[in-house]
């Protein structure tokens, strides 16, 4: 957490509250989150910068800046944008490790209370490097079921563990991993290679039908994320099988199974109905 719904959320809150602003002032409090320059020159590269459009790469929330650079944050388990205005509450700022104050009296923070994320400043092409190296994503319109038939019929690793895999697929975590395989009916241990044309199809649907329905409702929250604006997604009312371990499955009644086993992660499926 974030995945791909949450962090397009993210990213959506910010390309409408802030593009066309500009970057006055930069204070890092925190400087353990940042990857690629230290505090000094990440902070003089920013001043002055416009913030031209924020959008999302996988798990990634991008900024792009007049200067050319990218501003990347990555916020893994517990991280978060927040934009600061004078009706937000205060608390949401508790773990801010960085600031940017805008030229409109607001401010943009990277929170973050356990600072397992990351907050990058990378050159146009030090960026395209590293989105080069990320897989396929699965919203875009040309991501085709084919296609990910494709990605799935070179391995015979976990299908899970596989759509989770950030350099065959982008921004697919555990929580849509699960969600997706359990409406499709397939097992979350088969191997990736043993899953036929049809059963990928359905995979696709599913898994673009969750990422959507997610983001709809702005992302899913149990204790830590927050979109841009510092409230709550209310997608964790709709999960059909994450969270749900040992409770009925809803689509034929069975017990839903819990397990760690297939990749250290928690996976929760119907032993009678995915198959």
């Amino acid at each position: 957490m974030p995945e791909l719904p949450e962090t397009e959320t993210i990213a959506r809150d910010l390309d409408a509250a802030i593009t066309g602003r500009s970057i006055t002032a930069v204070k890092v409090t925190r400087p353990d989150v940042l990857r690629e320059t230290g505090r000094i020159a990440f902070a003089r590269r920013l001043k002055g910068a416009k913030l031209i459009r924020t959008w999302r790469r996988a798990k990634l929330i991008v900024t792009d800046l007049s200067t050319g650079d990218h501003l990347v944050v990555q916020p893994r388990f517990t991280g978060g944008l927040i934009v600061e205005s004078a009706d937000l509450d205060q608390s949401a700022l508790a773990y801010s490790t960085m600031r940017l104050e805008l030229d409109d009296a607001r401010a943009l923070h990277y929170c973050d209370v356990r600072r397992l994320g990351t907050v990058a400043l990378m050159s146009e092409s030090r960026f395209a490097e590293y989105s080069g190296a990320l897989g396929k994503e699965p919203l875009d319109p040309a991501f085709t079921p084919a296609q990910l038939s494709g990605v799935l019929r070179v391995t015979s690793q976990p299908v899970k563990k596989v759509l989770m895999d950030q350099h065959r697929l982008a921004g697919i975590g555990n929580i849509y991993a699960n969600e997706a395989l359990w409406r499709a009916g397939v097992d979350p241990s088969r191997a990736a290679s043993s899953i036929d044309e049809d059963e990928a199809a359905r995979l696709h649907r599913e898994i673009v039908a969750v990422l959507t329905e997610s983001i709809e409702a702005r992302g899913t929250s149990f204790r830590d994320y927050r979109d841009a604006r510092g409230e709550r997604g209310s997608f964790a009312a709709q999960l059909q099988a994450y969270g749900r371990e040992g409770m009925a499955c809803l689509r034929c009644g069975a017990r839903l199974i819990g397990t760690h086993s297939i990749d250290g992660r928690a996976t929760v499926f119907c032993a009678r109905c995915q198959s």
